[in-house]
């Protein structure tokens, strides 16, 4: 069983920066690719970025390239998200997800691909 608790969500100005954390349990984290997606009021989940298991390759969606970064630390269990420039439409719950099936690959962008996911927290940027 694999765990995922999110963290570091809160209130920003446009144009701030937070970081979240994703810390995970339950299994062999440096074996699967990690995730980040979001959740806006009215809309589906969307894909933000993703993060192969060696931490060498990520992959951004359209809406955050340039802005965020995805990175992890295998040494200790934990995925975290660089958001820059954020913007009032960022605005959203982010949640982490594990995908233990294919981790080598960049381009999986779909939430049935992953099988573990986080609780989510919720970020607001105000204008």
């Amino acid at each position: 069983q694999v765990q995922l608790v999110a963290s570091g969500g809160g209130l920003v100005q446009a144009g701030g920066s937070l970081r979240l954390s994703c810390a995970v349990s339950g299994r062999t984290f440096s074996s699967y690719a990690m995730a980040w997606f979001r959740q806006a009021p009215g809309k589906e989940r969307e894909f933000v970025a993703r993060i192969t298991w060696s931490g060498g390759n990520t992959v951004y969606s359209d809406a955050v390239k340039g802005r965020f970064t995805i990175s992890r630390h295998n040494a200790e269990d934990t995925v975290y998200l660089q958001m820059k420039s954020l913007k009032p439409e960022d605005t959203a719950v982010y949640s982490c997800a594990a995908d233990t099936v294919v981790p080598f690959l960049l381009s999986r962008r779909e939430r049935v691909q992953y099988d573990y996911w986080g609780q989510g927290t919720q970020v607001t940027v105000s204008s």
